[in-house]
């Protein structure tokens, strides 16, 4: 389990390909604190640290994560949010996040509202996923609340902290992200 409250980034170092699976490579300042076999966010998908090398690490995508996520579209020097998994006992500053992306989105547009910033994503038409005005949900990994929600979309509002420590300060309109709903609110939509 994560809460969605991005600890740092990291960046792609080295991408392989091995048969139906991707491993990739990634350094950043919490490497010497990770350990194999732990549980990692990476925009949000919960990956599995399979090795360790000096200040990089590396975690495995199969084929079934590529499918439903964005990772396919990373490349060499790309940063990613990294979240290591919450510990039973620590406050729970963001939402219950699992790191099972439910689909990817689209971002329709990015509004700088001269302090703050306004993105707008778009998800499948076809989705029995949903969202609710100052609903929890999760981009990329990073806990948000939902503003301006209607079908099959929905905005977050962005404050300057997490717009410079989160992949948001990257994120242009077309771009594809990771969206995870949130999960009280799946269960309840399952009820219906």
């Amino acid at each position: 389990m994560f809460t969605g409250i991005i600890e740092t980034m990291g960046t792609i170092t080295r991408i392989e390909r091995e048969g139906g699976n991707v491993h990739y490579s990634l350094s950043s300042n919490i490497t010497h604190e990770l350990k194999i076999d732990q549980s990692l966010a990476h925009n949000g998908v919960c990956l599995t640290v399979v090795a360790i090398d000096g200040d990089q690490y590396t975690v495995t995508a199969i084929q079934e994560t590529l499918d439903k996520t964005a990772l396919k579209q990373w490349t060499v020097g790309d940063k990613i949010n990294l979240e290591r998994a919450m510990r039973l006992g620590d406050r729970l500053d963001g939402h219950l996040v699992q790191g099972h992306v439910d689909e990817v989105a689209s971002c329709i547009s990015v509004e700088d509202q001269d302090g703050s910033w306004l993105y707008r994503f778009a998800y499948s038409e076809d989705s029995k996923n949903l969202t609710i005005e100052k609903g929890s949900i999760c981009v990329n990994g990073t806990s948000l609340t939902v503003v301006g929600s209607a079908s099959n979309t929905f905005g977050v509002a962005i404050i300057p902290y997490t717009y410079e420590h989160t992949f948001f300060h990257q994120l242009q309109k077309g771009d594809l992200v990771n969206i995870e709903f949130d999960m009280v609110g799946k269960y309840i939509a399952k009820l219906r």
